[in-house]
């Protein structure tokens, strides 16, 4: 049994990857419908929750369906991430993770994310600081390194779990890779068998399909898989890999009609939840991947990204029901 504190995940869990403007409750929702062990927020940044910036508070927003749930937050200076730690943990998620390993510029340019990995004593600092705050299990997110050069993930591991974290998650890539190339496990296995650390140590990166989750598991030895982008468009991989491991059978790819209920679901929470204009327009960099590999999909997806309203939404979506009805797909 894997467990970050005392939160029980089961033999194997499966977690949803914290991905910005992708994982908020909407997708979580659908996620969570479709097998996710574990989930992440949004990441939120420390100055954000401090200041009360509204988009960052809204990202606080968890529901008690969606447990276990982790609010992730990020930022570089000690004093600002103890104090957006004592936030979340007002609002009661079952645990707080803090991101180390975000390679975007914005982000890093401002000495949080993954540039935290080019000052270790830094980040022992601030996560010194997060887990002496709250009374919630504290989990990071982090990658190899900065770039190939100091690939010093073993050390951060260690020093990290020395001051309380309780699990890490390490994306199999630099920060100067960002997405792309190879994710490299070979590190996060020698991570996984160290034996000064006893914290479950989750893997992340190029995960795609049932299959390739196994050979992992059993190749690098993991106490769980985080997938983020092969979830986007797609949450229905958690439970083809759950019924992999346990039969050694493919499920069917979902039907059209699955296709579209969920859809139907991702779009009514988002707009339920963002209002009509905000969810409506946030919507339309999903259609694409729920519907990949649909031959002659083009004319529909425009119409469902032109689309003005969510009535006209749901109109395109029954026409692609009776048009691609009794299609076989395929993933």
């Amino acid at each position: 049994m894997v467990k970050i504190g005392n939160i029980e995940l089961g033999e194997f869990p499966l977690l949803l990857a914290p991905m910005e403007d992708v994982s908020d409750p909407p997708f979580r929702a659908v996620c969570k419908d479709n097998g996710t062990d574990l989930m992440y927020t949004e990441f939120i940044s420390s100055e954000g929750l401090i200041r009360d910036a509204i988009k960052s508070l809204k990202k606080l927003d968890i529901f008690d369906y969606e447990r276990p749930i982790g609010i992730q937050i990020f930022g570089g200076d000690e004093e600002s991430m103890e104090l957006a730690a004592k936030i979340v943990d007002a609002t009661n998620p079952d645990l707080l993770d803090i991101n180390f390993g975000c390679p975007v510029k914005k982000v890093v340019c401002k000495g949080a994310g993954a540039a935290i990995l080019k000052d270790l004593p830094q980040m022992v600092k601030i996560t010194d600081r997060v887990v002496k705050s709250t009374k919630l299990p504290v989990t990071v997110k982090t990658r190899l390194g900065w770039d190939d050069n100091t690939k010093n993930i073993e050390e951060v591991a260690e020093r990290l779990f020395d001051v309380g974290i309780k699990a890490l998650s390490i994306h199999g890539r630099t920060r100067a890779q960002l997405y792309k190339g190879e994710a490299d496990w070979t590190l996060i296995s020698k991570v996984k068998n160290n034996p000064r650390i006893q914290i479950p140590i989750f893997g992340n990166g190029d995960i795609d399909s049932a299959p390739k989750a196994l050979e992992y598991r059993n190749k690098y030895g993991v106490d769980g898989i985080m997938i983020g982008r092969a979830a986007i468009g797609y949450p229905w991989i958690f439970n083809e890999i759950k019924h992999y491991m346990s039969t050694g059978q493919l499920l069917a790819a979902p039907s059209l009609i699955e296709r579209v209920e969920v859809v139907r679901k991702h779009l009514n929470f988002s707009v339920k939840w963002k209002g009509p204009v905000v969810g409506i327009f946030e919507m339309r960099n999903h259609y694409s991947q729920y519907f990949k590999g649909i031959p002659n999909f083009k004319a529909y997806k425009t119409k469902l990204v032109m689309a003005p309203n969510q009535e006209s939404i749901i109109e395109t979506l029954n026409e692609i029901i009776v048009k691609y009805e009794g299609m076989t797909l395929s993933v």
